[in-house]
């Protein structure tokens, strides 16, 4: 899937359809620009999620 290929499905959008997929769409549009230092912190955790992988919900102890 691409921008592209989005982009061509919206001329087949019924008319009665495009104010609720403009809602959708607009939640994935951030407000603003990240700032540099959580640019930073979202690297480290794709980084560290690479190189260590995550932990399963069932595997924490809660208590």
């Amino acid at each position: 899937m691409s921008k592209d290929t989005l982009k061509g499905l919206i001329d087949l959008i019924d008319e009665n359809d495009v104010n609720t997929i403009y809602n959708v769409l607009i939640r994935f549009i951030p407000e603003s620009n990240p700032l540099p230092d959580e640019i930073e912190a979202i690297e480290k955790a794709n980084q560290s999620i690479e190189t260590n992988g995550t932990i399963s919900h069932d595997d924490i102890q809660w208590d």
